[in-house]
């Protein structure tokens, strides 16, 4: 009898098999990979310039990292399930394009927009895009069969233009406060959009970790085929992941360009570079099926940690560019090393 009680209340990570036990073990420890680098960032960056860990700059680094953050997230949750979006650069910058274009007077801003609609249908508007740029990848990707790599660099183009076509290049200023409120006001003495990232990722951990809609991406991108015979709806999900994924690179464009109180005709051009940095960095997998919300954040962290101690030590941002693409050549490299697995 007692034999059976204790088998019975024995918890599920007991009743686990060691080797999935142990696999549990490694993938939380890797979550706290970056931990220790952020933490040497911290001190190096100390010594550098005092200014830095000072709470006026560290609010800085959070606020000029949020807006990439969340493009982070979206990345991260597409990179799961196997795939990839090049097209949330563009989108990032899209999204909020089209708003502004489609409400700020012409008459204000020399020529550019058409004031179709009234300001209180900004954020509307901005998200709408990001929905539809994610369901036409969608149908693409899922309904066609295409290849996603290419499918999304054209898209990446194609918005491109788009932004380029409708703003004739020049930047939309003059924002009603209805775009501009999330991405300059300041909630409890932190940048809202400070907050709104830090939610986000709060939301993404609790969904990729201990949801079915979690479980199931990280089934598609190990095997979709073993994950279709599971019964897991694969195409809705992928489908549903390309929505959710655009959707928040057109909130992220609207943080910006609330921050900026304007929308460059290249907003989020190269913005890319820097989000699979930070994704691959923090563990995030190229093929699919391993990576964690809460890895993705503390690469982004780091990156721009290192960003930030590189301008206050006096180091030109055309450097920039250079530190990214060497993030993820080592980052890469480093994985295989340890995982001892080949990326296609």
């Amino acid at each position: 009898m007692s034999d059976t009680l204790s088998k019975t209340d024995a918890s599920p990570a007991a009743a686990q098999p060691p080797g999935r036990r142990r696999a549990l073990a490694i993938a939380r420890l890797r979550d706290l990979a970056l931990v220790p680098a952020i933490i040497a960032v911290a001190i190096v960056g100390y010594f550098v310039n005092p200014v830095f860990l000072q709470s006026d700059n560290v609010i800085n680094v959070l606020q000029s990292m949020s807006e990439i953050s969340i493009l982070v997230l979206a990345q991260t949750m597409v990179l799961i399930t196997g795939k990839m979006d090049l097209s949330l650069e563009s989108t990032f910058g899209l999204a909020p394009g089209i708003a502004a274009w489609l409400i700020v007077d012409p008459a204000v801003t020399h020529g550019l927009g058409v004031h179709v609609l009234p300001p209180a249908l900004a954020i509307p508007v901005v998200l709408l895009v990001g929905v539809l740029v994610g369901a036409f990848n969608g149908l693409l990707i899922v309904r066609f069969g295409l290849n996603g790599f290419i499918v999304t660099l054209g898209m990446l183009i194609v918005l491109r233009g788009l932004l380029t076509g409708v703003s004739g290049g020049k930047t939309f200023f003059a924002l009603p406060s209805s775009m501009t409120y999330l991405g300059s006001a300041v909630w409890l003495g932190v940048p809202a959009s400070v907050w709104i990232s830090l939610l986000l990722f709060v939301a993404g951990i609790v969904v990729l970790g201990f949801t079915r809609v979690g479980r199931a991406l990280y089934a598609i991108g190990g095997n979709v085929d073993a994950a279709r015979a599971a019964g897991i709806r694969t195409d809705r999900i992928l489908w549903l992941t390309l929505v959710v994924a655009s959707t928040l690179a057109a909130l992220a464009g609207l943080l910006l360009s609330g921050r900026l109180a304007a929308v460059p005709a290249a907003q989020g051009d190269g913005a890319i570079f820097q989000v699979f940095a930070a994704a691959v960095i923090g563990g995030v997998s190229l093929n699919g099926g391993k990576g964690t919300v809460f890895g993705a954040f503390t690469g982004v962290l780091l990156l721009f940690m290192i960003i930030n101690v590189l301008t206050l030590a006096g180091v030109p941002a055309q450097w920039t560019n250079f530190l990214n693409g060497a993030v993820i050549l080592v980052a890469l490299v480093v994985s295989r090393v340890t995982g001892g697995k080949a990326q296609n």
